[in-house]
């Protein structure tokens, strides 16, 4: 179904078609239909879904939509979504929401309800506390594979994940888990305690999140417990809600390494003035970083003014140079950003770089020592100077790009800062003074 059958089907007021034809289509799909839609639409045809299919469909709306909703609805069809609501979406749902919406939503919550959410609005943005749902199944280690088996069959449907069950103590203290799987196929009078995995992978509460998507990642977990300092379970995060949070990091990246201030917001969604507002401070200090290159261009004038054939290769090897630098920092943001790469590697990766540019900046001097010498007939000597300076930028560009991302982690930044434009205006400063202090050797 698109926006125009639904508004086709408002327009004829052909709302049994309608109804049926929603009720076979994916909660997200609905979603997607209605956020493009008016609001007074979206609340008649939100009012039409099935009440567990509704509240899907809420999880998935825009903030600005689910403000929306939450004004429009009766208190009595609020608390149900949020009853309804999965713990963690509760959660996000509050943080986005404006103080107004925020009160309507605690006070249609029960009183352990905003206990629960005072506790997890404490926990620091971006942090697995702040990810994590308390939506799990826990067992005890006495229990027999029955008894949790009906113990799963009670309380699992109200919660996110029952594929892997953890066993805590009487202090909540987490000792080990067990997968349903081997629930299944173990003999109904085994104890947990005889089947369960001690060997637990977990996070603390304030681990940051992208520590909790390189787990995810590297062990390719469907959950994750998190703990206190104590070892307590105090929740888990499921892997759609760290796919959310790796299209965020990797959002946050490519956003810093085009020199632009990190945000959340759609880009159709952000004002002109918000967008403006994130990409001059960059765009000013990268400006008044690269007049150090024309201060260099002017300090060596008297040699432009004898051998001008010269200033018609300067973009060529700032443009040589940028793009050597680049490559080699995003492969270095990649490798740290999936722990592929780590600081003690910061040797390897200067002798890798090297290596590397020697091999590239030889085979591209090489060339360009051929077309000026058959092509542009400059002679041997500018030729030379030219070669040289690509091989020299290359080789400074690459390691240049491959050690300031791990300098920008010892520094405790964002290794993304060091890169693009920023790697760009450094390797093209050293490039003209490689170009110029060759040239004045040989030429003068």
């Amino acid at each position: 179904m698109t926006e125009e059958r639904v508004l086709e089907l408002i327009e004829q007021k052909n709302y049994i078609d309608l109804k049926k034809e929603l009720s076979e289509m994916n909660e997200v799909d609905i979603s997607e239909i209605l956020n493009a839609l008016d609001s007074s639409i979206t609340l008649l045809i939100f009012r039409m879904l099935p009440k567990d299919t509704a509240v899907e469909v809420f999880a998935h709306f825009s903030p600005e939509q689910q403000a929306g909703i939450i004004n429009a609805v009766s208190d009595k069809e609020l608390k149900f979504i949020l009853d309804e609501l999965f713990f963690d979406d509760m959660i996000d749902l509050i943080e986005e929401m404006p103080a107004n919406i925020v009160n309507k939503i605690l006070a249609n919550s029960s009183a352990d309800e905003r206990k629960l959410i005072n506790q997890f609005l404490k926990y620091p943005a971006q942090s697995a506390g702040s990810l994590m749902t308390i939506e799990y199944v826990d067992l005890k280690k006495n229990m027999t594979v029955q008894e949790a088996l009906n113990h799963i069959k009670e309380y699992g449907l109200s919660k996110e994940t029952i594929y892997t069950c953890y066993v805590t103590d009487n202090n909540r203290k987490l000792i080990g888990i067990v997968s349903l799987r081997n629930l299944v196929v173990a003999e109904t009078d085994k104890y947990i305690s005889d089947i369960l995995h001690e060997e637990v992978i977990y996070v603390e509460t304030h681990d940051d999140q992208e520590t909790v998507a390189n787990i995810f990642i590297k062990y390719g977990f469907m959950a994750l417990p998190v703990v206190d300092k104590e070892k307590r379970l105090t929740g888990i995060i499921t892997f759609d809600d760290i796919m959310d949070v790796m299209e965020q990091e990797a959002t946050e990246d490519f956003q810093i390494m085009a020199a632009m201030a990190p945000s959340e917001a759609a880009y159709l969604d952000s004002g002109v003035f918000e967008l403006a507002k994130q990409r001059i401070p960059w765009l000013l200090i990268l400006m008044i970083a690269a007049t150090v290159t024309g201060r260099i261009i002017t300090k060596f004038e008297s040699l432009l003014s004898t051998m001008v054939v010269l200033t018609a290769f300067i973009p060529m090897l700032m443009n040589t140079a940028g793009n050597s630098g680049n490559q080699a920092s995003t492969l270095i943001v990649r490798g740290l950003a999936t722990d592929e790469v780590a600081l003690k590697d910061a040797w390897k990766v200067l002798w890798k770089e090297f290596r590397i540019s020697i091999i590239a900046g030889v085979f591209l001097a090489t060339v360009n020592f051929a077309k000026n010498m058959l092509f542009d007939r400059l002679g041997l000597l500018i030729s030379l100077t030219i070669s040289l300076t690509v091989v020299v930028t290359v080789m400074l560009s690459k390691m240049i790009g491959g050690i300031l991302p791990l300098i920008a982690r010892k520094l405790k930044l964002d290794p993304a800062i060091m890169a693009g434009p920023l790697i760009t205006t450094l390797v093209d400063a050293l490039t003209l003074m490689a170009y110029f202090a060759i040239a004045s050797t040989l030429l003068l």
